[in-house]
């Protein structure tokens, strides 16, 4: 005990806040195996640097499995009690559940390369339309003390590259609904979110629709901004995105599973996660530096490689210019 400093208890305290903060929050929201697991894995650490001086230090790992072991298996032989469904659906008096589904992407593409059109048509079916349904069936929900469930999506938490329309919609939807959570509560309404990861879906898969869109984004640009960008590099978001739904899934039955848990729960959560990779990637965004979940994102995404036209020019002209002076300089040495 007389080996351990103060600042190793500054350290350890630290280390503390940051896995016991962690703990809670991947625990709290729900998330897959994985994350539990690391959660587990890193507390297990923290106690084995606690009780290091008192321990063997391959108990703490044997201990650690038999409890995660019995742990799951108590909360994986015990089915999720649900509400009976019988009546819940659509009933003659009044309305029990409502899932906001309905959603759009109408182009890819940067903040200055989006048109404005892309912006408004994301902004009119997943911000105003949901809002609209969801305003027009409020009374019979409240009647009802019903659910209301919104699909949703990452993109409106994080920065997803040349996501900014969709991802601006969707920022707006999350914010609405938790508002509207929040101001049901007295009325005994229970609102959910649900964030998907990502499903191939009949228009993601659309390529005929896609090539559409890019064609009517380069017509509609004007001249300057094609010149500064490139086709080349508008070109190549649209392959990207093209190449990353080809290896996404089609079972959606996650997602389904997710929202009957959402309507039937006796106590719905705020938020579900709902698919591989949203556990990792929520983890990094909210503990790590934006760097790092910046640059999983664009890798995790589209990794772009193509490098603006006027940033290509800009770079040959400043290496021209080096390699100007360095000669000068060579010249008014020789000299």
């Amino acid at each position: 005990m007389e080996d351990y400093t103060l600042p190793f208890w500054i350290y350890l305290a630290i280390v503390t806040v940051f896995i016991g903060g962690a703990m809670k929050k991947i625990l709290a929201s729900h998330l897959n195996t994985t994350s539990t697991v690391v959660a587990w894995l890193g507390a297990t650490v923290l106690v084995e640097r606690l009780w290091a001086f008192c321990l063997p230090a391959m108990l703490l790992p044997v201990l650690f499995g038999i409890t995660f072991c019995i742990y799951y298996a108590t909360k994986t032989s015990q089915p999720r009690a649900m509400l009976p469904a019988h009546g819940k659906a659509v009933i003659i008096t009044g309305l029990w559940a409502l899932v906001n589904n309905a959603g759009v992407c109408v182009n890819f593409g940067e903040v200055e390369l989006s048109l404005m059109s892309n912006y408004r048509g994301c902004m009119e079916v997943n911000f105003f339309g949901t809002l609209s349904i969801t305003k027009a069936f409020l009374p019979l929900l409240r009647q009802t003390k019903g659910r209301i469930v919104t699909i949703s999506s990452p993109a409106g938490d994080q920065p997803f590259p040349c996501l900014a329309a969709y991802g601006a919609s969707k920022a707006a939807l999350n914010l609405i609904t938790e508002t509207l959570r929040h101001e049901l509560e007295p009325w005994g309404v229970q609102v959910s979110t649900i964030l998907p990861s990502s499903y191939r879906t009949a228009q993601s898969s659309n390529s005929a629709y896609w090539e559409k869109q890019h064609k009517h984004l380069l017509q509609n640009l004007s001249p300057a901004l094609l010149e500064d960008y490139g086709e080349e590099y508008v070109t190549e978001t649209k392959d990207l995105f093209q190449t990353f739904a080809k290896h996404t899934t089609t079972n959606l039955q996650p997602v389904v599973d997710t929202i009957v848990q959402a309507l039937l729960a006796p106590q719905p959560q705020p938020r579900y996660f709902a698919g591989s990779g949203l556990s990792l990637m929520y983890f990094l965004h909210t503990y790590f530096p934006y760097s790092m979940s910046n640059n999983f994102l664009k890798k995790r995404f589209l990794k772009k490689n193509v490098i603006p036209r006027a940033l290509r020019k800009q770079s040959a002209f400043d290496l021209n210019l080096s390699l100007h002076n360095n000669n000068n300089e060579e010249k008014l040495q020789q000299m």
